[in-house]
């Protein structure tokens, strides 16, 4: 009881500092720290909610993020949408992520997880060729978003709240699939998915739905991301180093848990967006999260959550076994166990 009141009011009050943030922080350049920041959780979130829970690593989570902002943008003009009634037509690019992740799926879940990976990685190219091949796409130019007439002054605050509910939401979904038991037979699929099968779980059918709701949500933020920068390009909407970083954000916070994605996008974005405006050569950059990738899996593979969680039950226990070892009791009318005799009692009795 105590843990979870502890756990739940270090909950609330990371929620208000939350929402607190840009009214603190005003500074435009601090604020898009905080953009950005929400941003990732939500799509590191979203990553976790199929690749964490299942067990299928996904490294084509790209295809979603760059599709959302290019059905944005495309939608937007071929409608003549400006201005704030952009954001009404999110739930069309939500459909459109459903439709692709579908199709996705329905191709790529066919084979096991080794395979898997290789196949997400061919499917991010083909888009990415795509967005710089197709004359709708516009090529290396790219799209730009349609106007949006807020003041300049406080232009990031309304996406960084948007960003906050997109964040919150999928934590939230997060969490209520962790309870489920549609949550229960992703896991199962993750540990022994032969056996899953054996126990009735529809194995291909779970794993489409986690895919789906992964790719609608991050068709969605990527359509949030378009049109808070203004433009999208085939370099930027399908970057191959963005599905190594949401990948690194969910190793190093806590591979399959709720809080650890979270985690590591609030550490590894900061990071690299300042690290980006602090340094002119860009590759640099790129040899810090690869090498800060190997040292995350070669020193702490199950992530800062789940490796602090294991250490302080190791503190609280001071080395003792959690579980406490069952003493046989005799049953009712069983003659109770006698004390072993002293040595050498047999000899005497034999010498009498």
């Amino acid at each position: 009881m105590r843990d979870a009141i502890i756990r739940y009011g270090l909950l609330a009050v990371l929620v208000i500092c939350a929402v607190a943030f840009p009214k603190v922080f005003t500074n435009p350049a601090v604020t898009n720290y905080g953009v950005f920041a929400m941003i990732y959780v939500t799509v590191a979130s979203a990553w976790n909610l199929f690749s964490g829970n299942s067990g299928y690593i996904m490294l084509g989570q790209a295809v979603f993020y760059g599709s959302g902002a290019y059905a944005l943008g495309l939608m937007a003009s071929g409608w003549n949408v400006t201005g704030t009634m952009v954001f009404a037509l999110l739930p069309l690019v939500g459909l459109i992520g459903a439709g692709i992740a579908l199709v996705f799926g329905l191709i790529a879940l066919h084979v096991r997880r080794h395979t898997f990976i290789v196949i997400t990685i061919a499917v991010f190219f083909i888009f990415q060729t795509m967005a710089f091949n197709f004359g709708f796409t516009h090529g290396t130019q790219g799209l730009n978003s349609p106007f949006l007439n807020w003041p300049e002054s406080g232009y990031n605050t309304p996406f960084y709240y948007i960003a906050l509910a997109f964040a919150i939401g999928t934590i939230a979904i997060a969490w209520l699939i962790r309870r489920s038991r549609f949550g229960l037979q992703l896991r199962a699929i993750r540990d022994d998915e032969d056996r899953a099968r054996g126990l009735g779980v529809k194995a291909f059918r779970v794993k489409i739905a986690a895919l789906v709701i992964s790719g609608v949500i991050t068709s969605m933020i990527g359509g949030i991301w378009f049109y808070y920068l203004n433009q999208v390009q085939p370099q930027t909407g399908f970057d191959p180093l963005f599905d190594l970083t949401i990948v690194l954000m969910a190793f190093l916070g806590g591979y399959g848990t709720i809080a650890g994605p979270v985690l590591g996008a609030l550490i590894v974005e900061p990071g690299t967006t300042w690290l980006n405006i602090q340094v002119s050569n860009g590759y640099v950059s790129e040899i810090i999260l690869g090498g800060v990738f190997l040292v995350v899996i070669l020193l702490m593979p199950r992530g800062i959550i789940p490796t602090a969680g294991e250490r302080i039950r190791k503190l609280r226990t001071r080395g003792r076994p959690a579980v406490i070892t069952a003493v046989s009791v005799p049953a009712r009318g069983d003659a109770p166990p006698q004390p072993p005799e002293p040595p050498g009692s047999e000899k005497v009795g034999a010498a009498q």
